[in-house]
């Protein structure tokens, strides 16, 4: 969520001939903006979808996406978990939790896409001569955010998915309980039921 609505996506570079650092561009999803080397922030808003490049239209559908199915995944693996009564312990419990992972894991991999889309534009349009130096974008905060997010989802994922897996059906072992103890004649408990 934190990488979707930033507007570091891409930054300017300061190279070669283009060294007034006087102002920063920022461009993102949904915004570009320009930093003064005063402090002054000024955003603008795209003002049509339909005018943005492929790559920005898909990116704000697929961050959205993800942020969505994330908060289905929580949802699920909430419902799923062992701590929650939701439903009874055995196998389709194992099946939810086991739900949520796989949704973790797809939502790392959706977000992977649009990250790795820009950063290959970036880079590709870095190293392009016929690309003026003023128009040359360097790799964004958002995207390292972006792809940190990325490791934590498949990681989280695939942990909740194993350790799911490797968990034994709870019925399969069933709890065995003793009758409880019955004082003797006298009122008293056996001693040898003692500890």
């Amino acid at each position: 969520i934190l990488a979707c609505g930033l507007p570091m996506w891409q930054v300017s570079a300061f190279i070669d001939v283009n060294i007034v650092v006087a102002q920063t561009i920022w461009e993102g999803l949904w915004m570009n903006c320009v930093v003064q080397s005063t402090g002054q922030m000024q955003c603008k808003v795209y003002d049509s979808i339909l005018a943005l490049p492929p790559e920005v239209q898909a990116g704000r559908a697929l961050t959205v996406i993800v942020a969505l199915l994330g908060l289905v995944a929580l949802m699920v693996t909430v419902v799923g978990a062992q701590c929650t009564n939701c439903i009874r312990p055995g196998k389709m419990k194992s099946r939810i939790v086991i739900a949520g992972g796989a949704i973790y894991i797809l939502c790392g991999v959706l977000v992977l896409i649009p990250l790795c889309w820009f950063a290959n534009i970036v880079i590709s349009d870095f190293y392009d001569p016929t690309v003026p130096s003023s128009q040359k974008r360097e790799m964004g905060a958002a995207l390292y955010i972006g792809w940190a997010a990325t490791a934590l989802l498949l990681f989280g994922g695939c942990l909740i998915c194993c350790c799911s897996c490797s968990q034994r059906d709870e019925s399969s072992f069933p709890v065995k309980y003793s009758a409880p103890r019955r004082p003797t004649s006298n009122g008293e408990y056996d001693k040898k039921n003692y500890v």
